[in-house]
This record gives structure tokens, C-alpha cells and sequence, in this order.
């Protein structure tokens, strides 16, 4: 019996990342090994995998932000500081995600909503606001003759296309907030564009701080 589960991404999975990184996106650069150490260095807490019977079929890479400092027009590569996540910000409300990717052999097999899941865990227990995410728009560049980006990701809220990436993060529970132009550049099957998308927090506590900038206090109070 095969069983999916979604764990934290430890340094011992980037080769298998790597490899299945390339397999999904062909015509995209994958990131390198040294960003991947590097992300998780900063914010192992943000970096998940999901397994099937042990092989990894599937990733979610986010970080924190302060995200009144991205809220207008922004690219993959300046939010994510070209994939380091050196723009991490212990300080912020905000969990960013930067990269969600399934084995294309286990499309419709719930990994992708175990990965979301996982990630809506992680904003609980760091009692974060919301998640924020810029996603794909992989099937626009099928009727871009016929019209505006916006009017397809209309239609795609209208029930009209039904879109790979954003219809299944409507059915996640994300709010569609408007497009991002130019995104990310490379990728020919969105034209480069992407939906930004959020999730707010039902079980966030403001009058309690979240749980990263508690830590970074108590680590200030040790090394006083």
C-alpha cells in the first residue's frame, strides 16, 4: 500500500530535488545546490517535501516577508533574492511562497494538496497572517492570441477555463488578487505572468507575536 506524507526538506533530498525539479520544468532553470542549502539554512521550518513510500515526489519552498515591502509590482527573482531566500525576514506576518512542484506522474493524486496543506501548518504554528503566493498561469499561452491575461484569469474564476495552477489554488481556499506581469520571464507557457493569490490565516492571534520574532527575542535576551 503506498502512502503519502509531507515532511521537512533536510539536505539529504537536494540531489532528488534537483533531479526532479528538471523534470517538471524542462524550459526552466532549476535552482542550484547551493541555494537550496542555502534555504535551508535560513528557514528550514519554510522547506517541505512530500513522499510516496519514501521517494520524493514533491516540494514547497516559502520564506517570510514583510509584505507591505512587495505588495506592488514584483518578479520571482527580486522577492526571492534569485532564489537564495536572502530576503527572508524573521520579522514579517507574511509566509511567501516561492515553489510548489509534483512529479507530473502523480498529477491528480492529492500531492499538491498535501504540500498546501503542509504549508497552511506551517503559517499556523508560526502564527503568521496569511500565505502569499505568485502562481503560474500554464494555460494561457493557449488562447493569448485571443485575449488579455486578466480576461483569462477572469475566466478562470468564472468557472469558463479551468487553468492547471490557479483553479486548483481557488479550490485550496486562495483568494485571486490580481496579476503580476513579468514574474517570471522564462516561462513561456504563462507569458510570463502569474497570479497573485492569498490565504488568510483563520487561527492567527494578533495580540499574540508570531513565533519567529518570539525566537529572535529570546535568542537577543540569551546573547545580552
Amino acid at each position: 500500500m503506498t502512502k503519502l506524507s509531507v515532511r521537512p526538506t533536510s539536505p539529504a533530498d537536494i540531489d532528488a530535488l534537483l533531479k526532479l525539479q528538471a523534470h517538471v520544468y524542462p524550459t526552466i532553470a532549476p535552482w542550484r545546490r547551493d541555494q537550496l542549502a542555502h534555504q535551508l539554512d535560513l528557514f528550514p521550518e519554510g522547506q517541505l517535501v512530500a513522499t510516496l513510500d519514501q521517494r520524493i515526489v514533491g516540494c514547497a519552498s516559502a520564506l517570510v516577508i514583510a509584505w507591505d515591502e512587495w505588495a506592488d509590482e514584483h518578479t520571482w527573482s527580486q522577492i526571492t533574492a534569485a532564489g537564495t531566500f536572502d530576503t527572508h525576514n524573521p520579522a514579517g506576518f507574511t509566509l511567501y511562497g516561492a515553489e510548489v512542484f509534483v512529479d507530473p506522474r502523480l498529477r491528480g493524486k492529492r500531492v499538491g494538496h498535501a504540500l498546501y496543506e503542509g504549508r497552511r501548518r506551517i503559517c499556523r504554528q508560526l502564527n503568521l497572517r496569511r500565505i502569499i503566493a505568485c502562481g503560474r498561469l500554464p494555460g494561457y499561452s493557449v488562447v493569448a492570441h485571443q485575449m488579455s491575461i486578466e480576461l483569462y484569469a477572469k475566466k478562470t474564476l468564472w468557472g469558463d477555463f479551468v487553468d492547471p495552477v490557479l483553479s486548483f489554488q481557488l479550490r485550496e481556499g486562495f483568494r485571486y488578487c490580481g496579476i503580476m506581469e513579468n514574474y517570471l520571464p522564462e516561462d513561456s507557457d504563462s507569458l510570463g505572468h502569474a497570479a497573485l493569490i492569498a490565504w488568510i490565516n483563520p487561527d492567527y492571534d494578533p495580540t499574540q507575536k508570531p513565533a519567529l520574532q518570539l525566537a529572535a527575542a529570546l535568542q537577543q535576551e540569551a546573547t545580552a
